[in-house]
């Protein structure tokens, strides 16, 4: 694209972004960190030049739309991506109902949600290893038990379709006491295969666990949240994508995932009871 178109542009669509502000030139300016003589030239169109990133980056963050829908680049307006904090759960004082995975998990209700989870996936946990989870994390043991209790009443609503894929060499080490688990006991390592394998049984087909072989297939956690969203989850924060080719294209990465997959989902809950038996035989715990 020409210089002079680009800016020809940007300068339409910073003005709309002030007529819909309701802001005047000088509180505008000050919004997006710039000052009023600079917001008058951008706006006056003497000169082809653009911004500095910082201030394009501070346009679009301050009025939420995506920079290349600000240089003409897109004709979607919406932010393509963003980075947001986490609501840690032990940061959430009226418990997970009122967390971003809870808001994201209604709005996305009636639409397939895929997971893929960083450890044991949450709703499938026992209370021993969420106190075991909690201590090594410092997290807030209650409200990580309402989170789990918050994912399994979600997931026995009649409308919940939800798939998950992971690492079936996961639920291997896990059995094996390795890794973070190294500590946890042999005995609430059955009961939490046991425990697993169980829920597994109960709540298929509504939930389906699907399990691929690590060594061959890599993914990093995260979410699609039906059509609307998808949350990677990267520690402390979540890189949140509303866009919809990136969703179309995690949503593909998740299918191929599937594809993979040794267990299945109707064998996922007969594969880890056997594991359960082969790791711990009877008498041994």
């Amino acid at each position: 694209m020409d210089k002079r178109d680009l800016s020809t542009i940007f300068r339409e669509r910073l003005k709309l972004l002030l007529t819909r502000s309701d802001l005047n030139q000088s509180a505008f300016a000050t919004a997006v960190g710039i000052d009023r003589s600079a917001l008058s030239q951008l706006l006056s169109g003497a000169s082809t030049r653009l911004p500095r990133a910082e201030t394009l980056l501070n346009i679009a963050a301050e009025f939420k739309v995506s920079l290349d829908w600000l240089l003409g680049l897109s004709h979607d307006e919406g932010v393509t991506g963003e980075i947001r904090e986490s609501l840690e759960i032990e940061e959430a004082p009226d418990g997970f109902d009122r967390t971003l995975l809870a808001k994201w998990h209604a709005e996305a209700a009636g639409t397939k949600i895929r997971y893929v989870p960083a450890g044991i996936p949450d709703l499938l946990r026992t209370e021993a290893l969420i106190d075991y989870e909690a201590g090594i994390s410092n997290k807030n043991r209650e409200a990580q038990a309402g989170e789990t209790q918050y994912r399994i009443d979600y997931t026995r609503r009649p409308e919940t379709d939800m798939e998950v894929c992971m690492p079936r060499h996961t639920l291997e080490i896990f059995a094996r006491g390795l890794g973070v688990w190294d500590r946890f006991p042999e005995a609430e390592r059955r009961k939490q295969l046991l425990h697993m394998a169980a829920l597994l049984d109960d709540l298929y087909p509504t939930f389906r666990l699907f399990l691929y072989d690590g060594r061959m297939r890599y993914s990093i956690p995260y979410t699609i949240f039906g059509p609307y969203r998808a949350a990677i989850y990267v520690g402390d924060m979540y890189i949140v994508l509303s866009a919809t080719q990136p969703i179309r294209t995690l949503t593909s990465h998740f299918d191929n995932l599937i594809r993979a997959a040794d267990i299945n989902a109707h064998e996922a809950a007969s594969f880890t009871q056997k594991l359960a038996a082969m790791t711990f035989p009877s008498g041994s715990v």
